[in-house]
């Protein structure tokens, strides 16, 4: 088996956004017996890292993202079945939905895409979501972060109703909470008391890993 040319397979498969490829190398992966991990980690996170950088620079746009993340998906299809129980045990839950009274997912569905290629086990609520859900997926998933967005203004109290609803719940004492969109501000995660704010996909990842690596110590 040439591993090393599997997982370039699959790395190219997200970045050119080939979703037939990405089932293949995936296959290729499952027979010759690539771990899934590692196929998940040394190809497909690696590709969609490299779709991240250049969407946050500028160098590609949405219809780029959308098809890497498709052909990603195509691929974690396969390959998460295979992965170990201690692995997939160790997997943050990420709860994200757009919240109540807004119907805009485009930016939520790139940050899911993301959240999924570094290895979280995101559960996507969808659009236009009350507080209760949020509350009622975070306790029974166990979520470790609680991801909200809205694209409008007038939505943005929504996202104060939900964090109050996980405060109220008790849910709040072990989620962090993080926000994003174009109407909100660090400023405003402070005031509502969330504990993240992100501007990009990128940046979400990484304030996610930092968060769960810094509750982990």
């Amino acid at each position: 088996m040439d591993k090393a040319r599997i997982l370039a397979g699959l790395e190219h498969a997200v970045v050119s956004g080939k979703k037939e490829d990405a089932i293949r190398h995936a296959n290729n992966a499952i027979r010759h017996g690539l771990s899934a991990m590692e196929a998940i980690d040394s190809g497909l996170i690696k590709g969609m890292n490299i779709i991240g950088d250049r969407y946050s620079r500028h160098k590609i746009f949405l219809p780029q993202v959308l098809l890497a993340a498709d052909a990603m998906y195509a691929a974690l299809n396969l390959l998460l079945p295979h992965l170990s129980v201690e692995a997939a045990s160790e997997r943050a839950v990420i709860v994200i939905g757009v919240v109540e009274g807004d119907v805009h997912d485009i930016g939520k569905n790139i940050v899911r895409a993301m959240m999924v290629a570094a290895g979280y086990d995101v559960r996507d609520l969808g659009k236009d979501q009350p507080e209760d859900t949020f509350v009622r997926e975070a306790k029974l998933s166990k979520a470790s972060i609680v991801a909200m967005s809205t694209l409008m203004t007038p939505t943005m109290d929504s996202m104060k109703t939900t964090v109050d609803a996980l405060v109220e719940d008790g849910v709040r004492s072990n989620t962090l909470i993080m926000i994003g969109g174009p109407p909100t501000s660090k400023e405003f995660a402070d005031e509502i008391g969330a504990d993240l704010h992100a501007v990009s996909a990128q940046e979400a990842v990484a304030l996610v890993r930092a968060s769960l690596n810094r509750k982990r110590r």
